[in-house]
């Protein structure tokens, strides 16, 4: 159950991607995420209920909460064209929870490919942050990593997993490195994204003084 929800989970990103690009409209995209939300409220609640209430059992569980109710949050905002700068601070205090859950997949489990996602996770909900409650605009760089976490962090590896193939030391090594490409890509669109700010900043005053 927990692969197909990850596989719904990637879905819910991409077409959030896709949002965030200006290529899908916001509240068809809205809707998907409402029925995505649901599903990943409802059913953790039933896992947590049935399973056998050990301490990390339930841990990983939780943090399935953290998805369900950011999509959730995202479906409300974009159908009823609500505010964002709730689901902004919303987004920061998901990002923090992130980190923890990156650090125990670090130091608990040894598990480098769950850190890397965790870390990758923590950014983008940071970056949901400093766009909607910060209104930095940066909807399509936010948008290309979105875009990137939908493949690398949900979908394929959930079709990995459903396969049986994901926990196997070759494809945990081969995905070590297409996490750290995808960081990679991150930085290159990050160092674009200042050198496109610095440039607008540099260039306005000369227009004005035209204009005077």
């Amino acid at each position: 159950m927990g692969d197909v929800g990850l596989l719904l989970s990637g879905a819910t990103l991409f077409l959030n991607s896709l949002m965030l690009l200006g290529k899908a409209d916001g509240k068809s995209v809205g809707v998907f995420n409402l029925f995505i939300g649901v599903l990943q409220v409802v059913i953790p609640f039933y896992l947590i209920a049935v399973s056998d209430q050990q301490t990390w059992t339930i841990f990983n569980l939780a943090c399935v909460f953290l998805f369900g109710f950011t999509y959730l949050y995202v479906g409300m905002t974009n159908v009823a064209n609500l505010n964002g700068s709730g689901l902004g601070w919303f987004s920061v205090w998901v990002s923090v929870i992130a980190v923890v859950y990156a650090m125990v997949s670090a130091v608990k489990f040894h598990d480098t490919v769950s850190t890397l996602t965790w870390v990758m996770w923590a950014y983008l909900w940071f970056l949901f942050f400093l766009s909607m409650a910060l209104h930095k605009k940066i909807d399509a760089y936010v948008g290309k990593v979105a875009f990137v976490q939908s493949w690398v962090t949900l979908t394929l590896p959930a079709l990995l997993s459903l396969m049986g193939v994901w926990k196997t030391p070759l494809v945990s090594q081969v995905w070590t490195y297409v996490l750290l490409a995808s960081f990679v890509y991150f930085i290159v669109c990050t160092v674009q994204l200042f050198v496109s700010s610095r440039s607008v900043k540099i260039e306005t005053p000369v227009e004005t003084r035209k204009l005077a």
